[in-house]
């Protein structure tokens, strides 16, 4: 079995595109979306058209991301990143937010021996792998993993990095963010799992897109754009 796992597309239109067209030449069995799909500042809505597309094509499990979260959350004078959230909501079709924002923490595919989450298998919020800005030791992993324990894949995302450890029979996978990267290469990520049973192989790809087109838009449309472009350009991180 194959399975094509991305998350963490942040409303980046540009770089979902090249990812999809990545994606489709292995031809994947399944594919998994991890969530945090429309918060993000180059084309969100083209962004949200994309992944709606990609669910009725090949029927994408999805689940929730901590900023999906956001977007279904009432706006209030001390809601945190009102500014970005009040642009996202004047930018995508009514009801994009309720919908990511009503997706599951979590899904099991492979007949329930892959796990996929965002955060944690119980939290979108929660990182599983990294622990202040350091991957966690072994220990804290499987405090986090609880029952996920016994799945033969656990696949998060939520962290931007890219990182694989084997933990007593369970491979854990943080996949890469399409959009947004933290570690100063703007290429978009995906990853590529391969096998059956207890028995599968991790391919991380990194896949180049158009980032002065999608910082181009950031600069011309959206909320903090100049902030979003640099992001974009640099693959280093800012605030929204």
């Amino acid at each position: 079995m194959r399975i094509a796992v991305f998350g963490d597309v942040h409303g980046n239109r540009f770089a979902l595109e090249a990812v999809v067209r990545d994606i489709e030449r292995t031809a994947p069995d399944l594919w998994v979306n991890l969530g945090d799909q429309l918060f993000g500042g180059a084309d969100p809505a083209g962004a949200w058209v994309m992944q709606q597309n990609l669910k009725a094509r090949y029927g994408v499990t999805e689940v929730r991301g901590n900023t999906d979260e956001r977007l279904g959350q009432p706006l209030a004078e001390v809601t945190e990143k009102r500014g970005m959230l009040e642009w996202l909501h004047g930018a995508l079709p009514e009801g994009a937010g309720t919908y990511v924002a009503g997706l599951p923490t979590s899904a099991f595919l492979a007949d329930g021996g892959v796990l996929a989450a965002h955060g944690s298998p119980t939290s979108a919020w929660e990182y599983l792998l990294l622990d202040q800005g350091r991957w966690a030791d072994d220990e804290t992993v499987r405090e986090r993993l609880g029952e996920a324990a016994g799945a033969a894949v656990v696949l998060v995302g939520h962290s931007h990095l890219e990182h694989v450890r084997e933990l007593a029979g369970t491979l854990v996978v943080n996949v890469g963010a399409v959009s947004r990267q933290k570690d100063g290469n703007p290429l978009a990520r995906w990853v590529l799992l391969e096998g059956e049973g207890q028995e599968w192989s991790v391919s991380f790809r990194r896949v180049r897109y158009d980032v002065e087109a999608a910082a181009a838009w950031a600069e011309q449309h959206a909320y903090h754009g100049e902030q979003e472009a640099r992001q974009l350009r640099s693959g280093r991180p800012g605030k929204d």
